[in-house]
């Protein structure tokens, strides 16, 4: 991914690569300034089944990969929250 310096400026969750995937898939994201960032994947009634990243960050483009390998196929949400920003992505696991 190409990264611009004006994408710097705000905070961007990508939607996540490949989807459908199976089991590995990569999240991408950009934070404008240091912050805690947490990456947390819920299951398609609300509970949360895993979370991928929770720690401070520097300001930057990111990226981790989820394994969703113990999980059964279906729809899955990924979420990235900071005390500034919140989002929520769909992807979907298919086996």
């Amino acid at each position: 991914m190409n990264e611009k310096n004006s994408d710097l400026k705000s905070f961007v969750l990508y939607p996540n690569y490949p989807n459908p995937f199976n089991p590995i898939t990569t999240i991408k994201y950009i934070i404008p300034v240091q912050s805690q960032v947490k990456v947390i994947i819920y299951n398609s009634i609300g509970e949360k089944v895993g979370e991928v990243f929770n720690g401070q960050l520097e300001e930057g483009y990111h990226e981790v990969k989820f394994n969703a390998s113990t999980l059964p196929s279906g729809v899955y949400f990924y979420k990235m929250e900071t005390k500034k920003y919140n989002q929520i992505k769909k992807m979907i696991l298919l086996r």
